[in-house]
């Protein structure tokens, strides 16, 4: 009996972890208060530490909120690791080389050059005020990068950016973008769908690159970004490369970051 190519199983097993990840978000319960599974092979959050004194009065005074803040810990405490994705995912060993080559580009109209500085700082809220965490993971097998930042914005911010990123699909459909070293790209914005489940607001695009310098040979790159609000709190998610960046874990890691999140952020309340 002959095996399967490494790469196929190793791909055969990714798929079979995301679509695990997938059904169990499917299945989380509607209301907010009723506990929900974890999908499998993810492990409870510990729990939180209790946010301190300081870190509280300094950020509710900046964010607005009327609930504790979290803390430095408690945030990574909510972030996904290379475990809820499975091989060929890993930490990362530095910043993905096409975010200078291709994201640092500009386009002629307002909102379509505003998209391509949001790709590229991965900021759609803003700064965040106040405590934040992030984590970044490589796909090696296909050469992709995820990144999920955590952080605390003013509501009214937050809502503006959300309104804004829905609004892209429409106004910035198909443009072209001009980049230092990729020559001018041919970039295309479409929605990606998001579990209603997933936090308490949200807006995802995905938007593909197609082109490269004069003398190469087009490429195309294909950027995942979701922006979800979670109770006071919100998850800014990219999901891209020039290999194949599937919808579908982009999809799962927001449920399970929301999910996460929304945990952590109980348990500090419990313990206030």
């Amino acid at each position: 009996m002959t095996r399967a190519p490494a790469r196929a199983r190793t791909l055969a097993a990714s798929a079979l972890s995301v679509t695990v990840l997938l059904i169990t978000a499917a299945c989380v319960a509607y209301e907010r208060d009723v506990p929900r599974a974890l999908p499998q092979g993810v492990t409870e959050p510990p729990a939180a530490p209790s946010p301190s004194p300081s870190a509280t009065a300094s950020s509710s005074a900046v964010t607005g909120r009327t609930t504790p803040v979290l803390n430095d810990e408690q945030l990574k405490a909510a972030l996904i690791t290379e475990a809820d994705l499975g091989p060929p995912w890993a930490a990362a060993q530095g910043p993905a080389l096409w975010r200078d080559g291709t994201l640092k580009a500009t386009a002629d109209d307002g909102d379509c050059r505003r998209l391509l500085e949001v790709l590229y700082t991965e900021e759609p809220f803003g700064v965040p005020a106040g405590p934040r965490a992030s984590v970044t993971l490589d796909d090696t097998a296909e050469g992709t990068q995820l990144r999920e930042q955590i952080g605390a914005h003013g509501p009214e911010d937050v809502e503006r950016a959300l309104e804004w990123l829905r609004t892209l699909p429409e106004t910035c459909a198909r443009f072209r973008a001009k980049t230092a070293r990729s020559g001018t790209q041919d970039v295309e914005v479409t929605e990606l769908p998001l579990p209603d489940t997933a936090g308490d607001a949200r807006a995802a695009l995905r938007v593909t690159l197609t082109g490269g310098a004069p003398d190469a040979a087009p490429a195309r790159l294909t950027v995942d970004l979701a922006a979800i609000r979670v109770g006071e709190d919100t998850i800014v998610l990219t999901n891209g490369g020039f290999g194949e960046v599937r919808a579908e874990v982009t999809q799962a890691m927001t449920q399970l970051a929301a999910d996460r999140l929304a945990e952590v952020a109980r348990q500090g309340r419990l313990r206030v």
